[in-house]
């Protein structure tokens, strides 16, 4: 039996080192504590220099800089919407299913309609044969969202090409992969918008907070307005616009800024915890998350692994519970998350895919043949494929088969050591 670990290993939590305290005293020192200061004029100028953009605006999340992002794609294709109604409104927007909500919630937040492009296998991220597909069903679409998942870059070139033949923007959803590349250039410098986040549990974090990142001066300028409150150039408080209270305060910059210069560390230990699981699980029925090492190198946020099919035991997720068989020499994620609980350790599921969510069940969604809905909502254990013997719908066969396995940088090797020791023992 092993024994739990007296502390425990986190998914992914923040990683401090000192020099945030020293950033966020100076705030308070200075009385700088609200949305303007010092950390905030250098985080911005660091994240613009890193990624290689113009301009970053330092914003309240990185929800709040996708919903700015997002409206700014809106009004860039559609022109100014009357208040209330929102720049998207009754406007559909092609966006990468497997992806956590708040990716496609600022979608609706400007009124437009969401239609999910499913996953490719190689990299876990929007599969560029489904969006020219989802071109043919719906041709007048002029707004992407793409996410780069778990800090892996997806297709760009490709999805890149795609949107430029059929004249549509794109919103670069890259909160999850600063420092990840793609032929040598950051994440976060590829879309006409795009938007990183500090969270809690990312690679950088600042408890809070997230960067819209762009080349052009009037868009950053015009995310700065909307951001508080939409105030004009007046000695009173004149408003013209909707605005938002969406700008990052000089403390949570502080944080960000003791952080950042040591961005290519957690890299590094980030990718040695993706590689030792990659060792130690090779003799199982098991793979790790795929990346496109020709042309990407991630920032292994997150480690993920996924189970052969023919390796998997009978596994029945509902909406909030799931249930299991277990099986000599098969095991399932529900499984595994259970024994990695069980010696206080955390795991998680894969995203469940946007289309699966009861909120946007009716929402259209597109496989490399077309609409993949008929096909694939009966989805259990397994799945239809199709006729290059692939899953008709690869983002829930991926997040059936898949999870997250404890990937915080703190965590020893040889904690790790004994987390792979109880996945092992899940297909004994």
């Amino acid at each position: 039996m092993i024994t739990p670990f007296e502390k425990k290993i986190w998914l992914s939590s923040p990683t401090m080192h000192g020099d945030e305290l020293k950033y966020v005293t100076e705030a308070y020192e200075t009385n700088w504590m609200s949305t303007v200061g010092k950390n905030i004029n250098e985080v911005e100028r660091a994240v613009a220099e890193k990624i290689g953009v113009q301009y970053a605006v330092a914003l309240s999340a990185g929800t709040a800089s996708l919903h700015l992002a997002v409206k700014l794609a809106g009004e860039s294709m559609y022109g100014q919407a009357e208040i209330g109604r929102g720049a998207l409104f009754n406007k559909k927007v092609f966006c990468s299913d497997m992806t956590f909500d708040a990716t496609v919630n600022p979608v609706v937040y400007e009124g437009g309609i969401p239609v999910f492009i499913d996953t490719e296998s190689d990299t876990w991220n929007m599969d560029p044969v489904a969006l020219e597909k989802a071109f043919e069903i719906y041709p007048d679409v002029k707004v992407i969202v793409v996410v780069h998942l778990y800090g892996t870059p997806g297709k760009i070139d490709e999805i890149k090409a795609i949107a430029a033949k059929h004249g549509a923007v794109i919103v670069e959803d890259a909160a999850e992969a600063l420092g990840a590349t793609y032929k040598g250039k950051q994440t976060g410098c590829f879309g006409d918008y795009a938007c990183i986040s500090f969270n809690g549990n990312k690679i950088i974090t600042g408890s809070s907070g997230g960067m819209f990142l762009t080349d052009s001066k009037e868009d950053a300028e015009k995310v700065r307005k909307w951001s508080t409150q939409s105030r004009e150039a007046a000695p009173w408080y004149q408003h013209e616009e909707l605005g938002y209270n969406y700008r990052m305060s000089n403390v949570i910059a502080g944080v960000v800024r003791g952080q950042f210069p040591y961005l290519d560390e957690h890299i590094a230990q980030k990718k040695a915890i993706y590689e030792r699981y990659k060792e130690g699980l090779k003799d199982l029925p098991v793979k790790m998350n795929p990346y496109d090492g020709e042309n990407s190198e991630p920032n292994f946020w997150l480690s993920c692994m996924i189970i052969d099919e023919e390796a998997m035991c009978k596994q029945v997720r509902g909406e909030c519970e799931a249930l299991y068989v277990a099986e000599h020499g098969k095991s399932c994620p529900t499984e595994i998350l259970e024994a990695i609980t069980s010696i206080n350790a955390e795991g998680r599921p894969i995203w469940k895919p946007m289309h699966m969510q009861p909120i946007y069940r009716m929402n259209g969604f597109v496989t490399r043949e077309g609409n993949g809905r008929a096909k694939t909502n009966a989805y259990i254990v397994g799945g239809a494929v199709g006729k290059d013997g692939r899953p008709l719908d690869v983002g829930m066969d991926i997040f059936h088969r898949g999870l997250c396995l404890p990937s915080d940088n703190k965590m020893t090797q040889e904690q790790q050591d004994v987390i792979i020791e109880v996945i092992k023992k899940c297909f004994a």
